[in-house]
């Protein structure tokens, strides 16, 4: 008897060998490519969305309550107001003016912005010797901290050990309060303009995906650099503008940039900010901190959100017409229908 047959003899009638055991047992069920694509979606997108929830979703939700009650941020005995914290929004004469400066401080500085940006960007983008350093000496204040950026300004406009004041004495003029009304708009609005940079690096990408060929065109055929500007550069770069439009806008209506610049940016010092810069985000922090109006503050800051939401909206519906794509969106395709309906 050989190996083989003891041991199939020894194994005995009913048993099974390997390769056959391995054919009768059942195929593993394998996931689609949908389920595991869904799968990889939720373990990368997970942790964003967990943080959504906790940072961002739970806040709102939980300014929105308490917007609704009387709630002063330390005691547990809030009460239930209904809208009279919204309706003293539309009816408090600090909160109104403050609406005001801040809308009339976005309307100056978002253009002020994107044309510096644009003309700093039509300048670097020139073929000129050293225009990558040129880039980068204009950008680099877009990338510092807000804080930094503030309390730089507020050593430099300093009305005792400033540079600024500095500079007025070797022309025999007095020290001005810079921080003071009625200076303190305009150190606000030339802090907003000296971090243009990113403005520029945008509209500069916009300006180099426009093809050479349409300028060497016009060119050819006797366009002005003014008309080459105006009826090739500008259209095509509409989207861009358009762009920086809105986030100007949404960036400008929530700025708290006074606070920094401010003698005392501390909650004491809240009232230290001129007049002409307390915009709405210090009026809300001035009655989260100093006051303890938490439930007032909250609908402050919804109140806030629908505006710039409201804004956001009026300026999607003007843009249409003025705003050139490159790509337009794909429409549906119907089919053409016959008489009879077939």
């Amino acid at each position: 008897m050989t190996t083989g047959q003891l041991t199939e003899t020894s194994a005995g009638p009913g048993a099974k060998s390997p390769a056959g055991a391995a054919a009768a047992r059942p195929p593993r069920r394998r996931l689609s490519l949908t389920t595991r694509r869904a799968w990889s979606f939720y373990v990368f997108a997970g942790p964003w969305m967990l943080g959504f929830l906790a940072l961002t979703a739970y806040p709102l939700g939980y300014a929105l309550w308490l917007s609704f009650t009387n709630s002063d941020g330390l005691s547990k005995n809030s009460r239930f107001v209904g809208l009279d914290n919204y309706k003293e929004v539309f009816s408090d004469s600090e909160t109104l003016l403050s609406l005001a400066r801040t809308g009339a401080f976005t309307a100056m500085t978002v253009p002020l912005t994107i044309v510096a940006g644009l003309f700093l960007a039509v300048l670097v983008n020139q073929p000129i010797r050293g225009r990558g350093l040129f880039r980068t000496l204009l950008y680099l204040p877009a990338v510092v901290p807000p804080v930094g950026g503030a309390l730089a300004f507020k050593m430099i406009f300093d009305r005792d050990s400033g540079s600024a004041n500095g500079l007025l004495d070797l022309f025999s003029i007095n020290a001005l309060a810079w921080l003071a009304d009625p200076y303190a708009r305009w150190v606000l609005i030339v802090l907003t303009l000296w971090g243009v940079g990113n403005v520029m690096i945008i509209s500069l990408a916009g300006l180099q995906d426009i093809p050479k060929e349409l300028h060497e065109a016009a060119r050819v055929d006797g366009a002005s650099p003014w008309q080459s500007f105006t009826r090739i550069t500008l259209p095509l770069l509409s989207p861009v503008i358009f762009f920086q439009v809105v986030t100007g806008i949404i960036a400008a209506l929530q700025t708290f940039a006074p606070l920094l610049i401010s003698l005392d940016p501390t909650p004491r010092g809240l009232g230290s900010v001129p007049e002409s810069n307390y915009f709405v985000m210090i009026h809300v922090l001035n009655q989260y901190l100093v006051d303890g109006r938490y439930g007032y503050a909250s609908a402050l800051l919804w109140v806030l959100f629908l505006m710039i939401v409201a804004v956001t909206f009026l300026v999607f519906k003007l843009s249409k017409g003025a705003v050139f794509y490159s790509v337009e969106p794909e429409r549906a395709k119907t089919k053409a229908r016959t008489i009879g309906g077939a």
